[in-house]
């Protein structure tokens, strides 16, 4: 895969791709990454990327000309059936359905936004999409870009080491994970559950979904609002709260 970003402060990007599983696939050329700025296509002196919004207001907005010109620069370099994508308040929430979705694609072309955002004639002339990773503000697009390379890199096949370590990862399924432990047996008091010390695998597979299934229903009852339930993960997911009919449930959460 061939990721382009686009973005006012390049340097956020590389410095986060650097690191880990993303670090790792660019290294070993499973993924090229290519970050650019829109200052390298201005025609100004001051290299001047921004100004104030018509009808006025605080802050600034990106200016078309040359955040039109960095997107054409990095379209022209990147595979056919790459897409075009904003980072934006504005845009639709980014989840692990829409990391695969990108996953499967050639390539990517990630601009990042600052300030009060994009002249909408550019969102207009070049958005394939528009991604955000919440109903929060941080301070641009840049750390948004980071997310969604890293998420949508760990996908791509032979970047993990162990394939099923992606089909395993929270919210894959639509569920969060189940809990995990290593040595020793013991801390504090605090003991691994004996199922798995026990080495029977079919066990071992119905405790981790009951687990993951029950971890969901206190914590994210929405994302199961949104599952169909198989046969087996209902049984599962009543022996769970039988078991923890002691413990309170989240005040976000509704009966079912």
């Amino acid at each position: 895969m061939k990721v382009a970003v686009i973005s006012l402060f390049p340097e956020l990007v590389r410095g986060a791709a650097a690191y880990g599983v993303t670090g790792r696939a660019i290294d070993k050329s499973r993924v090229t990454l290519v970050c650019s700025t829109p200052r390298e296509f201005t025609t100004d002196n001051y290299q001047t990327v921004d100004d104030r919004p018509y009808g006025g207001g605080p802050g600034m907005v990106l200016k078309v000309e040359p955040m039109a010109a960095a997107i054409r620069a990095a379209k022209e370099n990147m595979p056919a059936g790459s897409r075009v994508i904003f980072l934006s308040p504005q845009g639709r929430l980014f989840d692990q359905a829409v990391a695969k979705q990108l996953a499967a694609l050639p390539g990517l072309v990630l601009v990042a936004g600052r300030y009060e955002g994009f002249d909408e004639r550019l969102l207009e002339a070049f958005a394939d999409d528009e991604l955000s990773l919440g109903d929060f503000v941080i301070s641009g697009g840049e750390l948004a870009s980071a997310v969604v390379i890293d998420a949508v890199v760990r996908l791509l096949p032979g970047v993990l080491g162990d394939e099923l370590s992606a089909e395993q990862d929270s919210f894959s399924d639509g569920l969060l994970d189940c809990p995990h432990y290593t040595r020793p047996e013991e801390v504090e008091g605090r003991r691994v559950p004996q199922v798995l010390l026990e080495g029977n695998h079919a066990a071992i597979r119905r405790w981790r979904l009951k687990e993951a299934l029950g971890r969901t229903w206190r914590r994210r009852p929405d994302l199961l609002r949104q599952r169909a339930l198989s046969d087996e993960e209902a049984r599962l997911l009543d022996e769970y709260k039988d078991e923890h009919r002691d413990l309170d449930r989240p005040k976000s959460a509704k009966p079912g």
